[in-house]
């Protein structure tokens, strides 16, 4: 780890005012922080003085999410091989029939990754319903962290602030509130809407006044209500 911090240490002057990479300074300063304790402290005054900074309370709020996470890739994996199961569907045999849109059809990737770890579709196998379910949950949870992530870093650079922490907990509370087939390219138009129009619009963290992930849900619910129904 000392490695780590003195390589930060060497490059730092690059990020600082007048450095050649002055302007890419948001995204050094939130590696950084993630990484160690802001080097900043009260020294002085009447303030509390406490280690626990809103970098890590948002992280702390991410791992308390932890059992939520869980739960949702359980109950997704086992409802999906509880309905494969009654309606008694072949399994890895191509083509699956007569089952609910979304839930498997032809021979996927999610089935290529079931079959390629010797799984089948069991509501009774605990291990089972994690994989299955994440196999529907993660796809969605990255494709919310990198887009969301992305345009959270290019207004911090425009603006020149620091990337705020906040969006750790929005890219977690909103691919929880989705259905778990909904495409992929929707979570990226929803939650774009949600932290352009929700948050950045109105100048970022502690200024907005909308929710981030629910606003991006209800973008969703009225922009595609279909896809969200089930119909």
């Amino acid at each position: 780890m000392k490695f780590l911090r003195s390589q930060i240490d060497r490059v730092e002057p690059l990020f600082k005012e007048g450095g050649k990479l002055e302007k890419l300074y948001p995204l050094y300063e939130a590696i950084d922080t993630f990484l160690y304790t802001p080097g900043e402290v009260t020294k002085a005054g009447a303030h509390v003085r406490d280690s626990l900074d809103m970098k890590r309370m948002m992280i702390m709020v991410v791992i308390a999410l932890g059992p939520c996470f869980f739960m949702a890739l359980w109950n997704t994996g086992y409802q999906a091989n509880l309905a494969i199961a009654e309606y008694g569907a072949p399994v890895y045999k191509g083509t699956i029939t007569g089952l609910p849109a979304g839930i498997v059809g032809p021979l996927d990737d999610r089935e290529t990754y079931m079959q390629a770890l010797g799984l089948e579709h069991d509501p009774n196998n605990q291990i089972s319903n994690i994989v299955y379910g994440a196999l529907f949950f993660l796809p969605i949870y990255l494709v919310t962290m990198i887009v969301g992530g992305n345009i959270e870093a290019v207004f911090s650079i425009i603006r020149g602030h620091e990337i705020n922490e906040g969006f750790l907990v929005t890219g977690a509370l909103f691919p929880l509130t989705l259905s778990p087939t909904t495409p992929l390219w929707q979570v990226a138009l929803a939650i774009a809407f949600g932290v352009v129009f929700a948050k950045e619009i109105f100048g970022g963290t502690g200024k907005n006044f909308l929710n981030v992930a629910l606003s991006a849900r209800a973008f969703l619910y009225f922009a595609y209500p279909k896809f969200q129904s089930g119909e």
